[in-house]
């Protein structure tokens, strides 16, 4: 498995932060790669940002479709990150069994994977009895509005049979994620001089009240369980307000964020917080709860002979549980709900616990195991191995 460590080192070598999400050189690579052996490759982008580059590699024809997605955009190296690297970020070192470096593991390692299976599976052209899908997008380090659920929504992406998208499972299969609704809070006073504080209306006392309603509220969802993710949560993460200490604050504003499990109405969800703010006393104050944004959450069976045989891949190898497991960040799946027409899982090596941060790594065992699987699984599906 040596190979899918170069791949990997490749990758890695070749930044692609976003922001600013210029996706550009590493997706010719990938496609170059692919091209060469003799997958047939397109590299669309949205005309609202043709430097956020995706790749569609496929081999084989008809069904089953199977579809192998990961990112190729990372975070970016924050500015009090850069000090605490010990190795260069981009040069992909490898000490003591791990790969180093940004985007190693998220996402690069299960793309590297996921492109070594594509290329075992196009050294055997002949054997493949459906169609296997690489899936390398843009933009998912912001939302991906512009990379999957673009791709999605333009009709690139065919129905697909089952998926599997790349992210940091330690190789366990994952089959929900929860999902976030963001909404900011802003409670109005009136500012006089603090010397007389009682002729105004403080608007941060009034929020105050607020902010004890929303943790009540956050201690209330704890009765809502998923048997996979948990429970949901609300969590206020800024507060902005006033403008000098000798002077009562006019307006006051929270940012929150509630965790939605699978299950849950995005317009229910969004009337409970409504419905928790207005039920605040703050008079004379006024309160007033908007500026609400939704990604969704995730949620998936593995019925399907497909999913299956993958938690049968799966298992085998780690000769343990496969799962299902939760997986507590987002990703990209849920852009993919309306071209799922079987299952679909989420996959990787490593932990999201080393993503986005310094010194990021992936287990070189636990990459090989990676592409191991998906090898196996292709050869049981596609190749009748």
């Amino acid at each position: 498995m040596s190979d899918v460590v170069t791949l990997l080192q490749d990758l890695i070598r070749i930044p692609s932060p976003n922001p600013p999400g210029d996706t550009r050189a590493i997706a010719a690579f990938i496609a170059d790669t692919l091209r060469r052996a003799g997958c047939v490759v397109s590299t669309p982008a949205p005309e609202a940002k043709p430097q956020a580059v995706n790749v569609l590699a496929s081999i084989g024809q008809g069904t089953p479709v199977i579809m192998l997605h990961a990112h190729i955009d990372t975070v970016p190296i924050a500015e009090d990150e850069a000090q605490h690297w010990h190795v260069d970020p981009y040069a992909a070192v490898i000490e003591e069994g791990r790969v180093y470096g940004k985007g190693s593991v998220d996402d690069k390692a299960p793309l590297a994977a996921m492109m070594h299976t594509l290329l075992a599976a196009a050294a055997q052209p002949h054997t493949l009895r459906g169609t296997l899908l690489l899936v390398a997008a843009a933009e998912e380090e912001t939302g991906g509005q512009l990379g999957t659920r673009w791709l999605a929504e333009a009709g690139h992406l065919p129905p697909c049979d089952f998926i599997v998208v790349g992210e940091q499972t330690h190789n366990h299969v994952a089959t929900a994620h929860k999902g976030v609704m963001r909404a900011q809070v802003t409670t109005t006073g009136r500012s006089v001089h603090a010397t007389s504080p009682d002729r105004g209306i403080n608007a941060i006392t009034a929020m105050a009240k607020v902010v004890l309603a929303l943790e009540a509220y956050h201690r209330d969802l704890s009765r809502r369980v998923h048997p996979l993710v948990g429970v949901p949560t609300c969590n206020v993460g800024v507060i902005a307000g006033g403008s000098t200490a000798n002077a009562v604050p006019d307006r006051c504003t929270v940012w929150l964020d509630r965790r939605m499990i699978p299950g849950e109405d995005p317009a229910v969800v969004q009337q409970e917080l409504a419905a928790v703010v207005q039920a605040v006393d703050v008079a004379p104050a006024q309160v007033s709860v908007g500026g609400f944004q939704t990604s969704m959450w995730f949620d998936s069976g593995v019925n399907s002979a497909l999913a299956q045989q993958f938690l049968a891949c799966v298992g085998e190898e780690l000769n343990a549980p496969p799962g299902p497991i939760g997986y507590l960040p987002g990703s990209d799946a849920k852009h993919l709900l309306t071209v799922m027409r079987g299952d679909m899982v989420i996959f990787g090596p490593g932990s999201y616990e080393v993503a986005h941060a310094f010194d990021e790594y992936v287990a070189i065992d636990e990459l090989a195991a990676t592409a191991r699987i998906l090898q196996t699984f292709i050869q049981r599906t596609l190749q009748n191995g």
